[in-house]
């Protein structure tokens, strides 16, 4: 049966289509909330993690609905949006004395996963006060770190789900529409990457990503239930070489086009970035390009 609409990489049928429309009908009471729920769970439609894909499968319903292929309930609320009036991170100070040495003398280095922990907030703050581009709550999939030199922090790390399409990132993978759909959840992103001004130490960036390369692949396995084989990241050209993922092995596979996930225009509106890559497997492209074909 040909598909009526693909969002977020579930294609949908009429069939399925019919099938939605008649738990809608049978649950008429039911919010639209409760009825995504009920849709998950008849189709045990799971994360990685087991929890039901509950946001997705909304948007899934809201999308029938606006091109006509179902009809949903009209909303009983609509509900406060939390990240619309979310307060930027609580600025802590901590002590800014200089660290100017040889990698050697500020080993061993402690990587420390901070989400959902109390040194969050911290995290959260030296990112907004001391990166260019302050900070953004990750949304999806994502992990924080500070990395500690005795007891000190000197560094910190966000890592989130990776963008949906990346031209010269795409064709290095060599994956379909599908492909990329199904397995982009295997790729993590480096959002945020900052070493505190303070802190000039020679070849600790690159040292840095090196460890972390090792680390996050285990955390990410243990906090989402599901591997990851891939890292990215994308590198200002207006301000910066890239010359630490160089120096850490990271290949450079090409320039963004500049124009943003919503371009209508087709025109440049933002800076060039250069796409960095990393391979945490040498069969990453079996598993990127496993599960679909077409």
């Amino acid at each position: 049966m040909e598909p009526i609409l693909t969002y977020r990489g579930k294609t949908i049928t009429a069939r399925e289509a019919a099938f939605i429309q008649q738990l809608i009908d049978q649950n008429s009471t039911d919010s639209r909330r409760r009825l995504s729920v009920k849709l998950c769970q008849a189709w045990e439609w799971r994360q990685a993690n087991g929890a039901f894909r509950d946001m997705v499968c909304r948007g899934l319903m809201l999308a029938l609905h606006r091109a006509g292929h179902i009809q949903l309930p009209a909303k009983k609320m609509t509900p406060n949006n939390p990240l619309a009036k979310r307060r930027g991170p609580e600025i802590i100070t901590i002590a800014q004395r200089p660290i100017e040495d040889k990698l050697s003398a500020i080993t061993p280095l402690v990587f420390r996963q901070v989400r959902r922990t109390g040194a969050e907030k911290l995290c959260n703050s030296l990112l907004a006060q001391y990166h260019y581009l302050g900070y953004t709550q990750p949304v999806g999939e994502h992990l924080k770190y500070i990395v500690y030199s005795q007891n000190r922090p000197i560094a910190c790390l966000t890592w989130s789900s990776v963008a949906r399409h990346i031209g010269c990132r795409d064709r290095f993978i060599g994956w379909s529409k599908h492909q990329r759909m199904a397995n982009l959840h295997l790729m993590a992103y480096n959002s945020r990457f900052l070493i505190l001004p303070w802190v000039r130490v020679p070849y600790l960036a690159s040292h840095i990503l090196g460890r972390m390369r090792r680390i996050l692949p285990t955390d990410w396995q243990a906090t989402y239930n599901h591997p990851i084989y891939y890292l990215e990241t994308f590198v200002d050209k207006d301000r910066f070489a890239g010359t630490c993922y160089n120096a850490a092995n990271w290949i450079c596979l090409g320039d963004t086009t500049g124009r943003g996930k919503n371009d209508q225009t087709n025109q440049q509106n933002r800076s060039i970035k250069a796409v960095w890559g990393y391979p945490l497997d040498k069969m990453f492209r079996v598993y990127l390009t496993a599960g679909a074909s077409t």
